[in-house]
């Protein structure tokens, strides 16, 4: 098993992130890894096409750090860093990693296919072709269970291991 010590987790604050971050926590803990969590805020974009202006998206800066300090470490043995970033969500990520030199990265996967992926494209696949670490993706569809205790009720998930290539 490879030596967790730093753990970038990216979050959306879905449901499949809400699943990351407790999976993240869980090697966190085992490792007494830092976490650092990762949110990406797209800058405001105007766009016009033969339908009229188009303007988003638009998020609250202040309410995405508060969304983001109430993710907290699972012991103390864990240090959690927090970082608001801004740009394309998937290559800001990729940055990061290799910025930090993260040991994986966790994140979610709203787990999209067809016509509503080739139309909103998948941040989570541009960061597992992209990506200098192994990426872990979670999606809220399959049960996990956490050996150190005696069950824990998380959402359904499910994990995916896939690591960059050279």
């Amino acid at each position: 098993m490879l030596p967790f010590k730093t753990i970038l987790f990216a979050t959306d604050f879905s449901s499949a992130s809400k699943v990351a971050f407790e999976v993240a926590s869980a090697l966190a803990r085992d490792y007494r890894a830092r976490v650092i969590a990762v949110h990406v805020v797209e800058p405001q974009t105007i766009g016009f096409s033969e339908f009229g202006s188009y303007v988003g998206p638009e998020e609250e800066l202040g309410e995405a750090m508060r969304l983001l300090r109430l993710l907290k470490a699972p012991s103390s043995a864990v240090t959690m860093e927090y970082r608001l970033l801004e740009g394309n969500p998937a290559s800001v990520i990729v940055e990061t990693a290799a910025e930090t030199n993260a040991d994986v990265v966790v994140m979610g996967t709203h787990g999209r296919s067809g016509l509503t992926r080739l139309i909103m494209g998948s941040v989570a696949e541009e960061v597992l072709r992209r990506s200098p670490s192994p990426v872990l993706t979670m999606r809220a569809d399959i049960t996990v269970r956490d050996e150190h205790e005696e069950e824990v009720e998380l959402p359904e998930t499910m994990a995916t291991w896939f690591s960059h290539s050279a």
